[in-house]
C-alpha cells in the first residue's frame, strides 16, 4: 500500500509541478502554423472562390448550414468582401506569429479563430489534414507551446535577466492586446454576434479573464502563492491538453488501420496501387508508374501501411519500438506529399506525429538549427543569440515522450 500510494504521489506530482513536453509542444505549435500559413499564401490567388463571396457555396447557402450546424465562424458576420479580405489577412498574420512564437497565447486565440471561420465557411473544401488541423488548433490554445523556441521564451529570459541585474521591466503589449481583444469580445458579444454553439465562445471568454487573472496575481497580489496557484492549473490545464493530442494521433490511427482491414483492396494488397494512377492524386505520373510497376512493392506498402497504422498506440510504452514505427509514419506521409500531391494533408499529421518524437531528439534539432542561425549571422555581421532551453527537471524531459 506504501508503494502504491508513494506512486500515486509520485505521479501527481509530475503533473502539477511542471509543463510536460515542451519541445514537443514547441514543434506542434510550428507545425501546424507553419502549415496553414503556407496553405493560405498558396491559396493567396484562389482565396475567395473557396472561402469568400465568388466560391459556389454561396453565402446564403453558409448561412443555412451554419443556422444548422451552428459551427463558429466570423465569416458570418457579414457578407461584405472587405470584411472577408480582413479576416484572411489576420489569420495569415496570427499564423506567422505564432509559428514566430510572439505573444503565443494570443496568438493562439486568433490562429484557431481565423482556422474555424474560414473551414466552417466552406465545411466541403477540406480533407483529412484540414480535419487535423481543425481540432489541433482548439487544442493549442491550451496549451504552453511557447516554453522553448520562441520570441516569448527569449522575451522571458530577457526579462529574467534584468530583474537579476536589479532592473524594473514593464510590459506595455500585453496589456494592450487584453484590452483590444476584450473590446473586441463585449462588442460581438453586444452586438449579438456570438449566438449559436456557446463552447467557442466560451473559450475566448475563458482566456481573457484567465489572462486578467494572470495579471493581476503578478502585480497586485502582495505573496506569490495565487502566481504559483494559477501556474499549478496552467501547467495541469497544459498537461491535459496535450495527453487529448496524443490520444487524438492515436485514434486517428487506429481507426485509420482498422478501417482498411474492412477493406478488400486493403486485404489482397493492392489498394496502393489505385491511387498511384488517379489523375487527380498523379502531379508525378512518371513516379507513380514506377513506385507502382512492382507487384511486391505494392503489395508490401499496403500491407506495411496497415500494419504500421493498427500497431502504432500499442507501441507506445516500448520507446524504441515506437520510434522506428514514428519514422516509419513520417517517411510515408513525406511519401505521400511527393508522390500523390499532399503535402499540406502531409505536413498537418507530420506536425501531430511530432508529439511522440525524443526529446533528445528534438534537442539535437534545435542545437543543429542554432548553429546554422549563428553561421548566417555572423556571415551577416550580427551577433547570435544563445539558444533557449526549458527548464532542466526529469517532469519536463521524460514521462512517456522519450529521451
Amino acid at each position: 500500500m506504501n508503494r502504491f500510494s508513494l506512486a500515486v504521489s509520485r505521479g501527481i506530482a509530475r503533473v502539477t509541478e511542471a509543463a510536460l513536453g515542451p519541445y514537443q509542444t514547441a514543434v506542434i505549435r510550428i507545425g501546424f502554423s507553419a502549415t496553414w500559413l503556407l496553405f493560405l499564401l498558396r491559396e493567396l490567388p484562389h482565396r475567395s472562390e473557396l472561402y469568400g463571396p465568388d466560391g459556389p457555396w454561396s453565402w446564403g447557402l453558409a448561412e443555412q448550414l451554419i443556422r444548422a450546424n451552428e459551427a463558429f465562424t466570423v465569416l458570418m458576420w457579414s457578407d461584405g468582401r472587405i470584411w472577408f479580405e480582413i479576416v484572411y489577412a489576420l489569420a495569415i498574420l496570427s499564423s506567422a506569429l505564432l509559428l514566430l512564437g510572439w505573444r503565443t497565447r494570443t496568438m493562439s486565440v486568433v490562429f484557431m479563430v481565423g482556422v474555424l471561420s474560414l473551414q466552417n465557411r466552406s465545411v466541403f473544401v477540406g480533407d483529412g489534414g484540414d480535419n487535423v488541423l481543425h481540432l489541433m488548433s482548439v487544442y493549442l490554445v491550451f496549451t504552453r507551446c511557447a516554453q522553448v523556441w520562441s520570441l516569448d521564451a527569449r522575451r522571458a529570459a530577457r526579462a529574467r535577466a534584468a530583474r537579476e541585474r536589479g532592473e524594473r521591466v514593464t510590459d506595455r503589449t500585453g496589456p494592450a492586446l487584453w484590452c483590444v481583444s476584450g473590446f473586441v469580445l463585449i462588442a460581438v458579444t453586444l452586438a449579438g454576434r456570438m449566438e449559436g454553439d456557446w463552447l467557442i465562445p466560451a473559450l475566448l471568454w475563458t482566456v481573457w479573464a484567465a489572462q486578467a487573472l494572470w495579471w493581476l496575481a503578478g502585480r497586485r497580489a502582495t505573496s506569490g502563492e495565487p502566481r504559483i496557484l494559477l501556474d499549478v492549473v496552467a501547467g495541469i490545464v497544459h498537461n491535459g491538453a496535450l495527453l487529448v493530442i496524443m490520444a487524438e494521433a492515436c485514434l486517428i490511427y487506429a481507426t485509420a488501420g482498422w478501417y482498411k482491414i474492412q477493406g478488400s483492396r486493403w486485404q489482397d494488397g493492392t489498394a496502393v496501387y489505385y491511387p498511384l494512377h488517379l489523375e487527380y492524386f498523379s502531379p508525378w505520373p512518371a513516379l507513380a508508374d514506377l513506385l507502382s510497376a512492382s507487384g511486391t512493392l505494392v503489395m508490401l506498402v499496403t500491407y506495411g501501411t496497415v500494419l504500421v497504422q493498427v500497431a502504432f498506440p500499442f507501441t507506445l510504452f516500448n520507446r524504441r519500438v515506437k520510434n522506428v514505427l514514428l519514422a516509419l509514419m513520417i517517411t510515408e506521409h513525406a511519401v505521400i506529399a511527393v508522390v500523390l500531391g499532399l503535402p499540406f494533408f502531409s505536413l498537418a499529421m507530420i506536425a501531430a506525429d511530432a508529439v511522440f518524437l525524443p526529446t533528445s531528439f528534438l534537442r539535437r534539432l534545435g542545437g543543429w538549427a542554432s548553429r546554422a542561425r549563428d553561421r548566417l549571422l555572423r556571415r551577416g555581421g550580427r551577433t547570435p543569440v544563445p539558444e533557449q532551453h526549458a527548464p532542466e527537471s526529469p517532469e519536463t524531459t521524460h514521462v512517456g515522450f522519450g529521451t
